[in-house]
């Protein structure tokens, strides 16, 4: 390994990093982190951390599972690689299937299509969707329809869903056929209402005239977040995802819900799906799936894509990845998915989801620098920061870099992203934990 003197002198000089330009990499060299342990990550200095990012939402379990390293290790010694392309399979999969179908029975899942990622998924998701009323004989069904401030990854179509512009303007034009609807945002949306369920009903109000404009019949899907996730952690009313579905599934609309964030756990409940009593047609999972220790992930498949795509000659699927199956990532994810059942995260996560909420609502009166806390379902929540409260005006990028410095200085590595701090720890931390979390917040508001 090269020394802390040779990687200090390199970083960022050699290497494009993800959601930044290389010249903010080079001005503002990255943490470089070298060590982890139980929820803490150290970086090259010797400076630890509690890690309030979760690796990157998906470390559920923690960066010392050692079942699921085990799985790795074995599965690299027996079988490192092979193709799940037509012809071939591996055991380790196809036991991953007959288990993930189990798990999201009740979400009305029945099969399993893996991917290399989240946006893998979205995408497979997104074609598969266009496939299925191809082959129902409504090849005019090609459109998408999404929430604006959604995030649902970085390839082309992909990006062409989301909802932020900050992913789509530099790459565009993007995928044709794909329309936003206003997304349920209670501090900032255009109907200037702030009443959850008021607002519930006036963005599915939206999605019905959208719908109607655009004709039902030229429709493939809908996709959404159960919650938002890197859109700044908005969850809707409860009223909102049924009401979706039940209009998607009148017109004839398939739902896919992206639970690259939401799946395993991380809701406080098992799926974003569970979570409000709903039935998607697919589900896009990833990230938690293996913890964060290989690449991988899987798009959940329901009755409806079942009954059309099995038994039919004609219904090839003409898409897939190298890494598809990938047996070392199927037995990843065994060991994660048998661990994240074993210690019922689902319970810890409410809990200290509800005490990471209850936190921050308590900074908000402390510290004007803070406009709203959303959160409130499981261990994922975001404090927007404004300059003015009256006003919501954003808070400044200097301001905003401080209160992360400060925070880091302080205990905990925090995620921000324009004006949120986004938190979405593991799911296995402690009370202990999220009061240090909350200490270190309070140390860099306190900065600006």
């Amino acid at each position: 390994m090269k020394d802390s003197n040779f990687l200090k002198e390199h970083n960022a000089r050699m290497m494009w990093h993800p959601m930044t330009s290389p010249k903010d990499s080079i001005d503002n060299p990255p943490k470089i982190i070298t060590d982890s342990s139980g929820v803490s990550v150290t970086d090259i200095d010797g400076h630890t951390v509690i890690d309030a990012v979760g690796g990157l939402w998906n470390v559920n379990l923690g960066y010392s599972c050692q079942p699921v390293k085990d799985a790795i290790a074995d599965q690299l010694a027996r079988l490192p690689y092979y193709s799940t392309f037509r012809g071939t399979s591996n055991d380790a999969a196809i036991e991953l299937s007959y288990e993930l179908n189990d798990f999201f029975a009740p979400d009305g899942m029945q099969r399993a299509f893996y991917t290399s990622g989240g946006s893998d998924s979205v995408e497979s998701a997104l074609r598969l969707a266009r496939q299925y009323h191809k082959l129902r004989g409504e090849a005019g069904r090609t459109k998408f329809l999404s929430l604006k401030k959604g995030y649902h990854g970085t390839h082309v179509g992909a990006a062409s869903v989301n909802g932020n512009a900050n992913f789509r303007n530099a790459y565009e034009p993007l995928l044709p056929g794909c329309f936003h609807i206003p997304a349920p945002y209670t501090y900032r949306n255009p109907f200037n209402e702030t009443d959850p369920e008021k607002l519930a009903q006036l963005c599915v109000a939206a999605l019905e005239d959208e719908i109607a404009f655009q004709g039902a019949n030229t429709i493939a899907a809908m996709i959404m977040e159960p919650i938002l996730g890197a859109g700044g952690v908005i969850p809707p009313h409860k009223s909102f995802a049924p009401m979706v579905q039940e209009i998607c599934n009148r017109n004839g609309i398939l739902l896919i819900t992206d639970e690259v964030i939401t799946a395993y756990g991380r809701t406080g409940a098992w799926s974003g799906a569970r979570l409000w009593g709903i039935q998607p047609d697919m589900m896009c999972t990833a990230k938690a799936i293996t913890n964060g220790f290989f690449p991988f992930g899987a798009v959940m498949i329901g009755e409806r894509l079942v009954d059309v795509f099995e038994g039919n000659a004609d219904a090839k699927i003409a898409h897939g990845y190298t890494y598809s199956g990938h047996p070392v990532g199927a037995a990843a994810a065994l060991a994660c998915l048998a661990e994240t059942k074993r210690l019922n995260v689902i319970e810890n996560a409410a809990a200290r989801g509800a005490q990471m909420f209850d936190g921050c609502k308590a900074l908000q009166d402390k510290h004007d620098i803070i406009g709203d806390v959303r959160g409130g379902h499981g261990l994922m929540t975001a404090i927007e920061m404004v300059s003015d409260r009256a006003s919501k005006k954003p808070i400044d990028g200097a301001s905003t870099a401080t209160v992360q410095e400060v925070a880091y200085q302080s205990g905990a590595m925090i995620r921000v992203s324009g004006p949120n701090i986004i938190l979405s720890p593991s799911l296995v931390l402690t009370e202990q934990d999220v009061t240090k979390i909350l200490a270190a917040l309070d140390a860099g508001f306190a900065a600006v």
